[in-house]
């Protein structure tokens, strides 16, 4: 009986630790406050498709690559208190993870984290955080569904059979901010 009630007690106490495990991307995908967004493998693949010279060799690496995108998740918040959440799960994972590179400009830091791949040049998982938007868009207009946003964090997870070589030429299609750091990055 003092075995188990041990046990209950170290279960309980390990519970927030659980709790933070969650995939953050789950936990908020349904949330308000959360802008959520998720490219299943087989968008990849019809974008891959599109206007693309398939005779071109660049072209072709970048079929290639997005055709091993296994996972692409973003979550956007302007809520401090989900900003604090996302940043303590990213915390939880940075163990697992091995810092890319670091950018921190007018009270924006923006951090890069890679899970190695099969060999030096890929990687299995590509974590971008971004923390401390409000500081530079805060007086811009952001209207979605009629409502004005600020955004504070964003998280974007890629996961697959990623050529880190090519991860700038993706970030660059897909517009995300920060790719030319990671160009810059890969010429060193």
């Amino acid at each position: 009986m003092k075995n188990k009630a041990i046990l209950f007690l170290m279960a309980i106490m390990l519970l927030p630790l659980t709790s933070m495990a969650q995939d953050i991307f789950s936990k908020y995908s349904d949330n308000p406050d959360v802008t959520y967004v998720s490219i299943k493998p087989k968008m990849f693949q019809m974008l891959a498709k599109m206007d693309i010279n398939s005779d071109d060799p660049e072209a072709q690496e970048y079929i290639n690559m997005v055709n091993s995108i296994t996972s692409f998740k973003v979550i956007t918040t302007g809520n401090k208190s989900i900003s604090g959440d996302v940043s303590k799960w990213v915390q939880s994972r940075k163990n697992a993870l091995e810092e890319l590179m670091e950018v921190k400009d007018n009270g924006v830091n923006m951090t890069f984290y890679v899970k190695q791949g099969r060999d030096e040049d890929h990687v299995s998982e590509f974590l971008m955080f971004v923390d401390g938007l409000s500081a530079v868009t805060k007086d811009m207009e952001v209207n979605m569904n009629g409502e004005k946003r600020e955004f504070e964090t964003v998280v974007v997870s890629l996961t697959g059979d990623i050529d880190l070589n090519q991860i700038s030429k993706l970030t660059k299609k897909m517009n995300i901010q920060g790719s030319e750091h990671l160009d810059k990055k890969n010429k060193k």
